[in-house]
């Protein structure tokens, strides 16, 4: 018998529990209320935790939406976008929320330290979110523009784009 590496079975069993759902444009609707952890290991209820100002949500699926994140983190920064921005590992599926600490242990490794509390992680509820903005085209970030009430007033799903960017910059204050 075969040696079966234990990724390909442990890649398997995560791709076998994850539901898809078809993209939808949450434009108008509060975002869910959800929970989540920051890197810095505190609790969130979300929305709630964004009140008060104008906020940008980077939402990813699966590992390699990290690529449309940062590329949307850098326009940002470079085109002086003036708004609070969290990046939402939304996994949804039993053995994610087994593997949550090694997976957030690897994130950490790969994330500066003064970056830690603007990652919050959602596993209980991250097929509610998946759900609410369609998990279609999974590569590519959810870009949510939260008001001062959490309400989505922009969201793009679409992979990163200028044009894309110049929206969002145009709606902050």
């Amino acid at each position: 018998m075969k040696w079966i590496p234990i990724n390909f079975i442990f890649a398997i069993l995560l791709s076998g529990c994850s539901t898809t759902y078809p993209n939808t444009k949450p434009v108008g609707k509060m975002f869910p209320s959800v929970s989540g952890e920051t890197l810095e290991k505190k609790s969130v209820q979300m929305p709630t935790y964004f009140q008060g100002s104008q906020t940008l949500l980077l939402v990813g699926y699966k590992q390699d939406t990290q690529f449309d994140i940062d590329r949307w983190l850098i326009g940002l920064d470079m085109s002086g976008v003036k708004v609070k921005a969290y990046e939402l590992p939304a996994i949804q599926g039993m053995f994610p929320r087994m593997f949550s600490t090694v997976i957030d242990n690897g994130m950490r490794k790969g994330i500066p330290k003064e970056l830690w509390g603007g990652v919050i992680t959602i596993y209980a509820d991250g097929e509610t979110v998946q759900e609410f903005t369609g998990n279609e085209n999974a590569n590519n970030a959810r870009v949510l523009l939260l008001d001062e009430m959490g309400k989505i007033i922009y969201f793009y799903d679409r992979g990163f784009s200028v044009a894309a960017l110049n929206e969002v910059k145009a709606l902050t204050k």
